[in-house]
């Protein structure tokens, strides 16, 4: 069965100090679609586009990564400015749009539904995200073949509005989904008193099976409520870390998807191996410029 990711898609702007601009693809679900594509994974995305060059661009750039786009492109794509850090870390600002037409999502059985970032927030397409939640998996009466369904927030904090929506917003959705993943500054940004244990204990407090908390150089940590395991990060040089927290989201897609037991089943040698595999995936991602995701062969060469 295939992946569903719901999204924005969007061109990067990056600008580091003394260079010209780059532009380039993003948008962190159409980051995690790709990366599933580019790992032989069928794959499709709903999202928003353009009908101008960055749209067509974009939509070439996922279909030469074996990624069905779903999608009507008209008006002006979105964008992100991106501005590095000399430690490769990134800020943004963000002329969006996010109005998916939910239409196109054929009623077939999926293997994940995927969410996140800015589209999980900003209206009116957060309500076709709701809508494809409750036609996935009805509360109390998942169907048999009821798809994972993953969730990473990727917190834009000028994006989302105040913090106290954000935060409900958050929790309503995690208490919905099978997975969540938050990157440390997401976590510091939604639960700023809580340390990072606190902030695991908090989220799958909501009721998520598994949540995984990524913390850059410091690792990660993988947890259900009955296991955590902390995950070191794999050595490299740093080129920027656009894209990585996107990848480690794919590669524990990519390693679930095929799963036949409940998520909160999962031991600590099964969470070792789940983060192990995401660490260097994501690795891969960060000793290269931009959001450069791996393909299927990066991973045996």
């Amino acid at each position: 069965m295939s992946i569903l990711v719901a999204g924005e898609a969007l061109i990067d702007i990056v600008s580091t100090s003394g260079a010209r601009n780059r532009y380039a693809p993003g948008g962190a679900p159409a980051n995690v679609a790709l990366g599933l594509g580019r790992l032989g994974d069928e794959v499709a995305l709903l999202t928003d586009l353009g009908d101008d060059f960055h749209g067509g661009f974009l939509l070439a750039h996922l279909r030469e990564s074996h990624v069905e786009v779903l999608a009507r492109p008209n008006g002006r794509t979105s964008t992100a400015a991106a501005r590095l850090a000399r430690d490769g870390t990134a800020d943004y600002d963000f002329r969006l749009r996010w109005d998916p037409d939910e239409s196109l999502v054929e009623d077939r059985a999926r293997a994940v539904f995927h969410f996140g970032s800015i589209a999980a927030f900003l209206q009116p397409g957060a309500e076709a995200v709701d809508r494809l939640i409750a036609r996935f998996a009805s509360p109390g009466e998942a169907p048999p073949e009821a798809p994972l369904l993953t969730f990473d927030p990727n917190i834009r904090p000028s994006t989302i509005g105040p913090h106290e929506a954000a935060l409900s917003r958050f929790e309503e959705l995690a208490a919905r989904v099978d997975l969540v993943k938050l990157s440390d500054a997401d976590a510091a940004w939604l639960y700023p008193d809580l340390d990072a244990q606190a902030q695991v204990d908090r989220v799958l407090g909501l009721g998520p099976d598994l949540m995984a908390l990524t913390r850059g150089g410091d690792g990660a940590i993988v947890a259900t409520a009955s296991a955590r395991i902390p995950v070191e990060s794999a050595e490299v040089e740093v080129k920027d870390t656009i894209g990585a927290g996107d990848t480690f989201m794919v590669s524990l897609i990519h390693d679930l998807h095929t799963l036949r037991k409940p998520l909160c089943t999962l031991g600590e040698a099964e969470l070792r191996r789940l983060g192990e595999r995401a660490a260097r995936l994501a690795a891969l991602t960060v000793g290269r410029e931009g959001a450069d995701l791996p393909w299927a062969e990066d991973l045996t060469g």
